[in-house]
């Protein structure tokens, strides 16, 4: 019973902490413009806001769930002055195509495709933007991902607070949409709980910014003051070091109230179990000892662990199902409050999600590569990346990680 009482208080801490996340993003989308994590709300974005013109810059690589659409939707938006800037890094590129179909379908669109290798840094996402940052001819730049949709009152909604010269960067809040296979209903079902959740609490409560880089609206002169995006390229958080950088130079960080759509359509199970392995080898050398927190934040996987320990009982049983209903709720609420539009027999994955991720915790601890767009780097301290090195005693762990993983699968 000892071992039980201990994973029990420890899953009931986790969900104490899990109430503050579900309340700091029901503030979050509460919010007004003031305060230090909002934008207008979306639904009451006035005419009359504040409007620079913006330089929206689209990294693209490959062909992402919904491209088509979501690339359009930046064509569609209420905003008087902005222009669109694609840039990829091969003529091969298959969303080359995609983007030229954007272009001759909107003609009176300031829409540039640009194709310019730059092989400047670690980071490739980074790289595309090197040579859209310096193409950009307004003084506010946008950096959004390709699997973002957004609605037609988004730049009016994030440019808001930028008004406020002391504002440095507003980024968005998240929310998965449009799984229709295990792993995007997995993908979908974390960003609108663990993640929606964490960053809001970190602005929220703990007033430490957390950027996304899904939406990063920014003056190119504040960029440029911090380094700009040559100062990241090497890091694989290249988002979070802008929002840092930002923050230690003395501008605010703002969180918009408005959510942008990520849509993920038809993720593998094995696409999600990488992306949040990288994640969490990222938050590993980030956040250091914090990382530990996160494991006994996961009050579904703690709860389980009672049943492998000791066996099944009434009591442990008891403890699972318990803990897993009320996560279960929890997040039905805050997809119903971030209006995802998720099948609500969806939240039945919530546990075995919760169970996945907390096997995929221990894997920092044993390997610190990563494999992003086809290459292998080693993370270093605040997601520094560096060349994996093919020989090597310090590889070892690496080595016996990565030949039991491939067993394994």
């Amino acid at each position: 019973m000892v071992i039980f009482w201990i994973f029990a208080v420890i899953a009931l801490v986790g969900l104490a902490g899990y109430a503050g996340q579900v309340a700091a993003v029901i503030k979050t989308v509460r919010a007004g413009a003031e305060g230090t994590a909002t934008g207008t709300p979306t639904d009451q974005v006035p005419g009359d806001a504040f409007c620079p013109p913006i330089s929206i810059l689209k990294p693209l690589k490959g062909l992402d769930d919904n491209l088509f659409d979501n690339l359009e939707s930046f064509c569609l938006q209420d905003y008087p002055a902005y222009e669109i800037i694609f840039s990829i890094q091969d003529h091969d590129d298959p969303s080359c195509r995609i983007v030229r179909k954007i272009k001759d379908k909107y003609p009176d669109r300031e829409i540039t495709v640009l194709i310019e290798r730059c092989d400047e840094g670690l980071n490739p996402k980074v790289n595309n933007l090197i040579p859209a940052v310096r193409a950009a001819r307004y003084g506010h730049v946008l950096i959004s991902d390709s699997n973002v949709l957004v609605g037609r009152d988004y730049l009016r909604a994030v440019a808001g607070p930028m008004s406020d010269d002391r504002v440095g960067l507003v980024s968005s809040l998240i929310r998965g949409v449009r799984g229709r296979t295990l792993g995007s209903v997995f993908e979908n079902l974390h960003l609108n709980s663990f993640i929606a959740g964490s960053v809001c609490l970190l602005d929220r409560f703990l007033h430490m910014p957390c950027v996304i880089g899904k939406s990063m609206l920014m003056r190119k002169a504040d960029l440029e003051a911090i380094g700009g995006m040559h100062a990241v390229k090497d890091f694989l958080a290249e988002d979070y070091i802008i929002g840092k950088r930002m923050h230690d130079s003395g501008r605010r960080v703002v969180l918009s109230n408005y959510a942008v759509n990520n849509v993920n359509e038809y993720w593998g199970l094995k696409k999600f179990i990488n992306r949040h392995t990288r994640w969490g080898k990222l938050r590993w050398r980030i956040g250091g000892p914090k990382y530990l927190a996160e494991l006994a934040g996961n009050a579904v996987f703690m709860s389980f662990l009672p049943l492998l320990l000791s066996g099944f009982s009434a009591v442990t049983a008891s403890l699972a199902i318990g803990v897993s209903a009320i996560k279960m709720g929890g997040d039905y609420y805050l997809g119903r409050r971030l209006r995802t539009g998720m099948n609500p027999l969806l939240y039945l994955f919530v546990p075995v999600k919760d169970i996945v991720i907390g096997c995929i915790w221990f894997v920092p601890l044993l390997s610190s590569s990563v494999v992003w767009r086809g290459n292998r780097y080693v993370i270093g301290d605040s997601s520094l990346l560096a060349p994996y090195p093919e020989s090597g005693l310090w590889t070892l762990p690496n080595r016996i990680f990565n030949a039991l993983r491939t067993k394994a699968a």
